[in-house]
């Protein structure tokens, strides 16, 4: 049993880690009290006391929907296997709540972006309760695509308008970027649905003359690209792109770049598992995401689809 300097030393070791503290730091912050030399596998060890917390926030019940619109990324993780340095897949989820409140609503760590593990991923979602999902954003990763439609058949599939635009700069020389990316933006900046439809056919129809291999490209996008159209005018910018989940992103990159290389896909989960679980709080804590007259709205639109279909 641990003396109560112990686990006072623990919990000061979990929080350091959790704050992405180099183990350097650490070394420096525990010196102060008369201890030396600090292992990463001493911290490793220490940290563990997240486990727990962290499988619990894993596996809580996703009760407090429906989580109408829910955005899906991954990141790439270093971690030794087999005497060797591999890269990891780390599958993140997040949704709106009924209450219009965003939650993270599930993280797992696979071997790669495939079709076989977004689509356990999206089936561990729905046991835990995920459903009457409206739409789904993400990239364009085939493996997501399966997965929503073996698993959410009736949810519709936002392709992210910042990942798209960068795979249309890849298609023309850098000169002519600029004038394409303005007038791929002025899809975004009309007033209504009929707006962005009919402006989207009029940049389909410019690209025809300038660059006729995008104008191919993007016409066949369109329905994935426009599926913000269906949803609320109000909640456009929140689904149109990754955008709020990139954001999520950079600062899980800033706690796991401390680390670098991590021991094994445990130190993965407790990691990311545990700065998740703090992001979640703070969301819970904030201003609503979506205004409830919005999710209404939308649940008013998929009543309309079911009755149409």
């Amino acid at each position: 049993r641990r003396t109560r300097a112990e686990r006072a030393l623990t919990t000061v070791i979990a929080t350091c880690y959790l704050k992405g503290v180099s183990t350097r730091r650490m070394n420096d912050l525990v010196a102060t009290l008369g201890i030396n030399n600090l292992s990463k596998s001493q911290v490793s060890e220490m940290a563990k006391d997240l486990d727990g917390m962290v499988e619990d926030f894993r596996t809580r019940p996703l009760d407090t929907g429906p989580y109408l619109y829910v955005s899906c990324d991954a990141l790439t993780m270093k971690v030794r296997e087999g005497g060797r340095v591999v890269k990891t897949s780390v599958l993140l989820a997040t949704g709106v709540n009924a209450e219009g409140y965003r939650e993270l609503l599930g993280m797992q760590v696979a071997t790669s972006e495939s079709v076989a593990s977004w689509t356990g991923f999206f089936r561990d979602l729905k046991a835990r309760g995920l459903d009457q999902v409206y739409l789904v954003t993400s990239d364009a990763h085939l493996g997501i695509q399966h997965a929503i439609g073996e698993v959410l058949p009736n949810a519709s599939w936002q392709r992210c308008r910042t990942h798209f635009a960068k795979n249309l700069s890849g298609l023309v020389p850098k000169v002519q970027w600029p004038t394409l990316s303005a007038m791929f933006q002025t899809i975004f900046q009309q007033p209504d649905a009929a707006s962005v439809w009919g402006q989207a056919r009029e940049v389909v129809t410019f690209c025809e003359q300038k660059f006729p291999h995008v104008a191919d490209y993007l016409e066949e996008a369109l329905d994935e690209l426009l599926a913000f159209t269906h949803a609320p005018k109000a909640v456009w910018t929140k689904v149109w792109s990754n955008n709020p989940t990139e954001r999520l992103n950079r600062e899980i990159r800033r706690r796991t770049d401390v680390v670098g290389i991590f021991p094994n896909r445990d130190a993965v989960i407790r990691l990311v598992g545990a700065v998740l679980a703090e992001q979640h709080d703070d969301w819970i804590q904030q201003k609503r995401y979506m205004s409830l007259t919005s999710l209404e709205q939308t649940k008013a639109m998929m009543a309309a689809a079911v009755i149409d279909a």
